[in-house]
C-alpha cells in the first residue's frame, strides 16, 4: 500500500497566477468601487484641500478597486499597485473606500502570498510606521503628530498582522489535518499488515502441524496402491490410520486456537512443542520411512529444562528461549518431512547441539535418485526454514555436500540460532512459522 502525501491547499501556499479571478474578489472590488462612488457623490472626503481636488479622487479609487480583483491570484502585484494608488490618493481629497480597500489588499498579500512575503510584509509595515511617526514628530514637533503614526499603523501594520495570524492558524489547522490523515493511513497500513501476518502465521502453523502426517499418508497410500502385497498394504494402512488420527488431533488443536472463546466456551490449551520431543519426531519418521529404505538417528540434544541429554555439552547454561526452541523443533520437523519426500535410501542424521551462545541444528540425508513412491512437495520448505532463522538473526544453509566418507552426496540443512537476548527475545512465537515442502 502506498500513501499519497497531500500538499497544503494552494490559497495558503505559493501559487502561480490564475487566469480567472476569484468570484469573491470581484464582489469585493465591485462593492468597494460602488461605495467609493457613493461617498464621492454625496461629497464625503477625507481632506478639505488637496493638490488634485475634484474628480481626481476617483482615479486611485478605480485603481485600488482593480487591485482587489487580483488580491488572491496575484497578491504581490496587487499590493504594489495599491500602494502607488494610496500614494496618489494622498494628493487628492481622499476617499475612505480607497483606504479600506488598500488595507484589504495588504491583508490578502500576507494571507495568499508566498511564505517569504508573509514574513516580510509585517516587518516592513512596522518599519514604515516607526519611520512615519518619527519623521512627522520631528517635522511638526507636536503631540498630534503621533496620530499620524497611529493612522499609518492602522492602515498598514494592523491588516498585515491580522493576515499573518489568520495564515498561521490556517496552516496549523491544515498541518494538523494532514497529520491526522497520515496517522489514519499508517493505522490502516498497520492493521492490514497485522491481518496479513496473522493469516500467514495461521497458514504456516497449519502446515507445521499436519504436513508431516499428510506426507506419510501420501507415501504409504502410494505404496499400498503400487505394491500387490497384502502384508505391505496392511502395514501401510496401519501407518496411514495412525498419521490420520494424529493429524486430526493436531487440526483440532489448531481450530481450538482460532476460536474466539465467545459464550464462555473453554478451550484446551495447545501444547507448545519443545526439543524434548524431537526423539518422538525421529521415531515417527523412522516408522514412516522404513518402507523407503530410510533410517534415522538422533545425536547431541534435545535438552531438558536444566541440563543436557545423551552427554551433549551445554555451555552457557540457562533454559533455551521459547522462540529458539520452537524454531529448532520446526526446522527438525520440516527437514524430516523433506527427507521422507525426497531422500535416497540411507541414514538421515539429526544433530542438535548447543555451544556457547548458539543452538545448532543439523540434518543430513542421502541425496540422489529415490526409488519407490514419493510425496509431492510445494517447494517452499527451505524458504520457511530460512524465514524462521532470519527472524532470530541466525544463519541458515541448505544444499548438497560431499559425504564425509566420500561415497556420495548428502543434503545438509544447518541452522545456527543465537540464544542471547538480541535475537531470541524479539522474535516472539513467529519464529516457529514457515511453509514446508522442499
Amino acid at each position: 500500500m502506498t500513501a499519497r502525501i497531500r500538499r497544503l491547499p494552494r490559497p495558503y501556499a505559493a501559487r502561480p497566477y490564475a487566469l480567472r479571478p476569484h468570484r469573491h474578489d470581484v464582489l469585493i472590488a465591485a462593492a468597494g468601487l460602488v461605495g467609493g462612488l457613493a461617498l464621492w457623490g454625496v461629497g464625503l472626503h477625507m481632506r478639505g484641500a488637496a493638490p488634485a481636488p475634484g474628480a481626481w479622487v476617483l482615479l486611485p479609487l478605480v485603481v485600488t478597486a482593480g487591485t482587489e480583483v487580483l488580491r488572491r491570484t496575484a497578491p504581490r502585484t496587487a499590493l504594489t499597485v495599491a500602494t502607488a494608488a494610496l500614494a496618489a490618493d494622498l494628493c487628492t481629497t481622499g476617499s475612505v473606500a480607497t483606504v479600506l480597500m488598500f488595507t484589504d489588499v495588504v491583508y490578502a498579500a500576507v494571507l495568499y502570498g508566498t511564505p517569504a512575503a508573509a514574513r516580510r510584509i509585517p516587518r516592513t509595515t512596522v518599519y514604515l510606521t516607526v519611520a512615519v511617526t518619527v519623521g512627522f514628530t520631528a517635522w511638526l514637533q507636536t503631540v498630534e503628530a503621533l496620530l499620524i503614526g497611529v493612522a499609518t499603523a492602522l492602515v498598514t501594520f494592523t491588516p498585515a498582522a491580522t493576515g499573518a495570524v489568520v495564515r498561521n492558524h490556517r496552516d496549523a489547522a491544515e498541518a494538523a489535518r494532514l497529520r491526522a490523515e497520515q496517522t489514519a493511513l499508517l493505522a490502516e497500513v498497520d492493521r492490514t499488515q497485522a491481518v496479513t501476518a496473522e493469516r500467514a502465521r495461521m497458514a504456516r502453523e497449519l502446515h507445521d502441524m499436519v504436513a508431516n502426517h499428510l506426507s506419510a499418508i501420501a507415501i504409504h497410500s502410494t505404496a499400498a496402491l503400487s505394491l500387490d502385497d497384502p502384508e505391505t498394504s496392511r502395514e501401510a494402512l496401519a501407518v496411514i490410520r495412525e498419521n490420520s488420527v494424529e493429524g486430526l488431533a493436531e487440526m483440532r488443536r489448531l481450530i481450538g486456537l482460532l476460536r474466539d472463546g465467545a459464550g464462555g466456551t473453554e478451550r484446551e490449551p495447545a501444547a507448545r512443542p519443545t526439543l524434548e520431543t524431537v526423539d518422538t519426531l525421529v521415531e515417527q519418521a523412522r516408522t514412516n520411512g522404513a518402507a523407503s529404505g530410510l533410517g534415522f538417528t538422533l545425536t547431541g540434544l534435545p535438552l531438558g529444562a536444566d541440563g543436557a541429554r545423551d552427554g551433549g555439552a551445554r555451555e552457557g547454561g540457562g533454559p533455551l528461549p521459547a522462540p529458539v526452541e520452537l524454531a529448532a523443533y520446526r526446522i527438525v520437523q520440516e527437514s524430516l518431512t523433506n527427507a521422507l519426500k525426497h531422500a535416497a535410501p540411507g541414514t538421515v542424521a539429526v544433530d542438535v547441539a548447543r555451544t556457547g551462545r548458539a543452538l545448532t541444528v543439523r540434518v543430513s540425508s542421502p541425496f540422489g535418485p529415490r526409488p519407490g513412491p514419493r510425496a509431492p512437495g510445494s517447494g517452499a520448505g527451505l524458504v520457511g526454514m530460512r524465514e524462521r532463522v532470519a527472524l532470530l538473526d541466525g544463519e541458515f544453509t541448505a544444499g548438497p555436500v560431499p559425504a564425509a566418507d566420500g561415497t556420495g552426496t548428502v543434503w545438509v540443512v544447518r541452522a545456527e540460532l543465537p540464544v542471547g537476548a538480541t535475537g531470541a527475545t524479539g522474535a516472539s512465537e513467529t519464529a516457529g512459522e514457515g511453509d514446508g515442502g522442499r
